[in-house]
């Protein structure tokens, strides 16, 4: 999902496919160890776009295969030319039977693993620092209690804090292993946005929408996040982030060739540890 996904910043196609997401735990506190596995033969896909502030282009694009017990994610942003086109820049194993997530970077041929356990200690302190914090937003995303703003019908979620609101559209997942397979993903997509890109907003009120969707055995259709500047009373903008996504149960023809390629992108490319691979993709400095 893209994971289309805006995990680590508003303004960073790269941080959100958390829309991806949206993409949409209940803190820190709770972040899941002990779940059971989805059915090892569950198949399905995902295709992602996100859309920023009423533009009718998308800035991001991202498709999710799940099989064989593994998502495998495909993340587009433009490219560095002046038209802008959507390229291939990432690509994401999630591999929970082996607690991990490897992350690889097709153009510079290079590949980093990170364990899921280093995911949950990320999630640990980073709650800790956001509960502490001085601005009242990071405060309240720090959780770990979501419920004072929380509002839902049969098909919405909504969720509003100080200077932002979440919105979600859903339907129902085809089944209730596909739900818990896509918050898992999701859940972990957006953790790992924050480990490689920190410094936005933090992302458990997104893991408190997946658990609330997961309960109700749904799947998001549109997820939109809009959020105030600090000084919006003062005349500044309103950001506003929409993540559209549509479910197929089923892979389609090329999908098995898409995923053996990624395979063969992960055989090849070089292991670096993760210092390494962030700086490799750290944007250049002025």
């Amino acid at each position: 999902m893209i994971s289309p996904r805006y995990a680590a910043g508003l303004r960073s196609p790269r941080c959100t496919l958390w829309l991806t997401p949206l993409l949409l735990a209940w803190g820190a506190d709770t972040v899941r160890a002990d779940d059971a596995a989805p059915p090892r033969e569950l198949a399905m896909r995902m295709e992602s776009e996100l859309f920023a502030n009423g533009g009718d282009k998308p800035v991001a694009r991202s498709l999710t295969l799940f099989r064989d017990g593994v998502a495998w994610d495909f993340l587009e942003l433009p490219g560095d030319d002046d038209d802008k086109t959507l390229r291939l820049v990432e690509v994401v194993l999630h591999d929970p039977a082996r607690d991990r997530v490897v992350v690889i970077d097709p153009k510079r041929n290079v590949k980093t693993q990170i364990e899921t356990v280093r995911l949950e200690r990320l999630a640990v302190s980073l709650a800790s620092w956001a509960r502490r914090d001085d601005d009242r937003l990071v405060r309240w995303a720090g959780g770990p209690d979501f419920d004072d703003g929380l509002t839902k019908t049969d098909t919405t979620i909504e969720l509003a804090g100080p200077r932002v609101r979440y919105a979600v559209a859903h339907a129902p997942a085809p089944s209730n292993e596909a739900a818990m397979a896509y918050r898992e993903f999701a859940d972990t997509a957006l953790l790992l946005r924050a480990l490689l890109h920190p410094g936005g907003l933090p992302p458990f009120p997104r893991l408190a929408l997946n658990r609330h969707l997961e309960t109700a055995g749904a799947i998001p259709c549109e997820v939109t996040l809009e959020m105030d500047s600090r000084f919006a009373s003062l005349g500044g903008r309103t950001d506003r982030m929409t993540c559209r996504h549509r479910l197929h149960p089923r892979l389609l023809t090329n999908d098995a060739a898409k995923i053996d390629d990624a395979a063969a992108r992960s055989a090849a490319a070089e292991a670096v540890a993760l210092a390494a691979f962030v700086e490799r993709i750290a944007p250049p400095k002025e």
